[in-house]
Formats: C-alpha cells, structure tokens, sequence
C-alpha cells in the first residue's frame, strides 16, 4: 500500500487532528508497520464512542498496515479508582471491552491487546516512569489532570499525579510511534512529543479521533462563543449517564427509547447529538441514509450524503422526531452483531452480565 493510501486511512473520520502531518508523513516514509496504540480505562460498558468510534480507528490502522496495540489500562482505572478500585472487576470489564471491539468487527489477527498487569511486571517500565517524572513539573502535570477526568483543584491524593507519568511510560514501554486516541488523552500525548527526544526516545506522532456528544443537551446553551471547548469535553458521552448515550449492546427498542428522549434542536446542525450520529457513524456505514415518515409530512426520504442531511435539516424540512426515528432504526441494524456476537458467546455473555450489575463510580 503506498503512503498516500495510508495517509488517508489514518486521517479518514473520526480522525480529527494529526499532530504533525509532516511527521506522520515522515514516520510512513522510514517504517512500514510501525506501533500505533489507544488506551482505555475499563470502567464499564462500551457505548458508541468507546465502542463503535475506537473500532473504526482501529480497522482503518490495521488496514494501512499499521501495527496497532489496544491498552486496556487495567491499573490506570484502579489508580482512578473506577469500579470502586476492585480490580477482579476492572478485569472484567477489560475482556468486555476486548470482547466489543471483536463484536463490532475488529480483526484479531492484526490488533494485539495488551493488558496493564503484562507491561508492568517489567522493572524497565517503573524507571520509565521515575525518568518522565523527574521531568514534569507539578504544574505541567497538574494542567494534564483532564485525562483521567478530573479538573483542575481536584486532585486530592498523590496517585492522582501518577496517571500522566504511567501513561506517557506507557507510550515508549509498548514502543508506540502514533498515538491514536480520544481529543480528551490530547494534553498526555504532548507530553510524550515534548519530552521524548529529551529523555532518549522519540516524539510520537498524536492521531486524536472526535468524541462524541451525549444525548443530553449541554449544560450551557446556547454554547457560548469562545466555550466550546469546555462545553463539548463536559457533554461527552459518558456510561456514567446511561440514559443519555446509546450502549453497544441496547436493543432497538431501548435505542428508540433514548432516541425519542435525546436532545435534537430543530434546525440547529452544530451540538447536535443526533446530526454527529449521523455524520461520524450512518454514513460512515451506509451510502444511503433512508428515513420513513408518514405520507402526510413528506413520505419516506433517503440522503446519500451527510452535507445533504446536514442541509435538509438546517432548513427545516426534516423534523428532529423523523431523524431520531431513523438513527434509532438505522443504530438497531448497525448493532446488530454485536447482539449476536454476545447471545452466542458464554464468556462474552458472562462479562457483559456482571459488568452491567456492577455499580459505575465514574
């Protein structure tokens, strides 16, 4: 594959920044497989930004050749104290997230997943973590806080500034030269490009992919001009909410629920939950995007684009109650071998179940 080709899938939606380009481009022009990772926290069920978002980004890598790692960041979540600290738990989750990402399509023969507990037996991983540490100022590392979910002023113990250290030794213990992770992991990766060099590695390259908004609707709205950082980061999609994202494994009928509850502005495109389903995963599964109405509103209409959706909308002629209907059709067809992967899979079934009777801390 040429590296145009691979340039492309790398970048393909929802990649949403590449820091740098130029060394993306560079790295691709002296290896041709080289180790790309994303990490998560296994803190509960998989919804469609952790479970359907990562999936792509990871079957576009794994088709451009890359050699790509899934961190399931087993002793991150206990740091961060998900699942109230009860690490069996944490393990649980973990094969639940490894058993999604199979569900929704992931190739096991061309994505290694990596458990923390296997990295960290290692003693050259612990000095990688003292070294990045003697070189993080408390305020450097107080400003990066965000990546465990946490906000400035509320980090009250001394494990709390351990999260950013293990995360960047994280990076040049599994060798990674691409980053491929969420816009909210953004401020531990240039961490790892500015100190890299510095302490005798390397800088990686950062690929951050879109988060996507919950169905609630955000905290302040109209978002104002100059927040929409904040305002987005804050109304992610979170399982902490379960009625306000969709879960991989809902059924058609709980995803018409949500739908028909969810936040959906009528003519507004920007912030709105329903149009970022539709933009980063309908038409990224479908060319043609059909909507079934009543005759006397219009009749059936189909869009074989995301701009002429976006357009229909914005001028009033499709009613937010006919597009949550058809994303919620649309979600339930989309899901539905993740169903079936886990009515036929007793493990899988078996973690799915006692993650779901577990108590979400976070």
């Amino acid at each position: 594959m040429d590296i145009e080709k691979k340039i492309e899938l790398i970048c393909r939606p929802p990649t949403e920044e590449v820091v740098t380009p130029n060394d993306l481009r560079q790295l691709l022009e002296t290896e041709e497989h080289p180790v790309a990772y994303n990490g998560w926290e296994p803190s509960g069920l998989a919804h469609l930004g952790t479970g359907v978002i990562c999936a792509y980004k990871m079957k576009d890598f794994a088709e451009a050749g890359i050699h790509f790692k899934a961190f399931l960041a087993t002793w991150h979540a206990w740091l961060n104290n998900k699942l109230g600290g009860d690490l069996t738990l944490i393990h649980k989750a973990a094969d639940l997230f490894r058993h999604s990402w199979l569900a929704l399509g992931v190739p096991r023969d061309k994505v290694e997943f990596i458990y923390s507990d296997e990295l960290y037996k290692n003693i050259d991983y612990w000095a990688k973590t003292v070294i990045i540490a003697k070189n993080l100022t408390l305020a450097r590392t107080t400003r990066t806080l965000e990546i465990s979910g946490r906000k400035e002023g509320e980090a009250h113990y001394v494990s709390d500034y351990l999260y950013t250290p293990m995360q960047v030794a994280d990076i040049f213990q599994l060798k990674v030269k691409i980053c491929q992770l969420g816009m909210d992991q953004r401020k531990a990766n240039m961490v790892g490009r500015e100190i890299g060099e510095k302490i005798g590695y390397w800088k990686p390259v950062s690929v951050h992919h879109h988060l996507l908004q919950g169905l609630e609707k955000p905290a302040l709205w109209p978002i104002p001009e100059g927040q929409e950082k904040e305002a987005i980061a804050s109304a992610k999609m979170s399982k902490s909410k379960p009625q306000t994202c969709v879960f991989i494994y809902d059924t058609p009928e709980e995803i018409k629920q949500k739908m028909s509850r969810a936040f959906c502005p009528e003519k507004v495109v920007k912030f709105n939950p329903i149009i970022e389903i539709c933009k980063y995963i309908i038409f990224r599964e479908h060319s043609v995007f059909k909507i079934e109405r009543p005759a006397k509103f219009g009749g059936n209409i189909e869009f074989t684009s995301f701009q002429e959706l976006e357009t229909t909308y914005s001028e009033g002629k499709l009613h937010p109650t006919d597009l949550k209907n058809g994303v919620a059709t649309a979600l339930g067809e989309i899901l539905e071998p993740v169903r079936r992967y886990f009515s036929n899979n007793k493990e899988a079934k078996d973690c799915l179940e006692t993650v779901r009777q577990a108590k979400i801390t976070r």
